[in-house]
């Protein structure tokens, strides 16, 4: 456990070194001397404007009779001192970022570990979407910064948060699965099987309807619906594989099977360049290719 009270304030090596130089009498160009180093490089390292490096660690023992090594822990001390608070800026400034997420809702479904304070909850949201901070998130969801992963903007969606939080849950749940590579003929041969399967619905249906899927290439997982997130199926790529994410909503199997193949027609017939999301109003949503997918949808159920 961290040494709360040594966190608060941790001195720069350039103030042992300033103590160091008056104790032995000495004035920072003579030191400068003595070391081979610039003078105004050893005024910026006693101003705390500059770091101790190795070299100078090794050159100081000469002078100081202090270890090299005290030189170096006091300097990787002090960056991490100032790491750490430079990240307590980046949690406070995103609390009121993670404040927008169903947190308890995500904390009874297990998305998140049973954390308390808002500051806990802010850090394990920023390490569920994989971000450093809430910046990147929004550059992410809604500037598109990274089109080749997620290729629309969910800004003017009814819930963003709640939405991202669901997708995001998604694509955790598909790391976990391993496809074989994808084949679209392969993928097309599997679908009778996978009516089948729909049609003749028992406990064990969706497990099965999965193990086809990725057999053919296809991940497919089932994520529970999160308050203020209507959404209730998505399509989408990672990587070179097609992932299909569908909600718990859809309790009846005849819209679970429609909703599915909806989703297998957005694969078969529209490519990579696409995310689809079912169920919500967003800006980049392509009616004409949400039509062909449901007319899919209708032929096979």
């Amino acid at each position: 456990m961290e040494n709360h009270y040594l966190w608060q304030s941790m001195p720069h090596p350039g103030e042992t070194l300033l103590e160091k130089l008056e104790e032995m009498k000495m004035g920072p160009k003579e030191f400068a001397l003595r070391a081979g180093k610039p003078e105004k490089t050893i005024i910026a390292v006693l101003k705390g404007d500059s770091s101790i490096t190795a070299d100078m660690a090794v050159q100081f023992e000469n002078i100081t009779r202090i270890p090299a090594q005290f030189w170096m822990d006091h300097q990787r001390g002090f960056d991490e001192f100032i790491a750490r608070k430079k990240r307590e800026a980046v949690i406070r400034q995103a609390t009121p970022w993670a404040k927008q997420f169903p947190l308890e809702d995500m904390i009874q479904k297990g998305w998140l570990p049973q954390v308390k304070t808002l500051k806990e909850k802010t850090m394990e949201m920023l390490s569920f979407f994989g971000f450093s901070n809430h910046k990147a998130w929004e550059e992410y969801y809604f500037k598109q910064q990274l089109k080749v992963a997620f290729r629309i903007s969910l800004a003017q969606t009814k819930d963003p948060y709640a939405v991202s939080a669901w997708l995001r849950q998604g694509e955790i749940q598909a790391m976990e699965l391993t496809a074989k590579k994808y084949f679209e003929k392969k993928f097309k041969e599997t679908l009778p099987m996978l009516k089948s399967t729909l049609e003749n619905h028992n406990d064990k249906s969706f497990n099965q309807l999965q193990s086809l899927c990725l057999e053919a290439g296809v991940k497919v997982v089932k994520t529970p619906s999160l308050n203020n997130a209507p959404i209730s199926g998505a399509t989408r790529w990672l990587s070179d594989t097609p992932l299909i994410q569908l909600t718990d909503n859809a309790n009846q199997i005849d819209h679970f099977g429609f909703t599915f193949f909806h989703e297998v027609g957005h694969i078969l017939l529209h490519g990579k360049k696409d995310v689809f999301l079912e169920n919500l109003e967003y800006s980049d949503k392509d009616n004409q290719k949400e039509n062909e997918a449901d007319e899919f949808a209708r032929k096979w159920m």
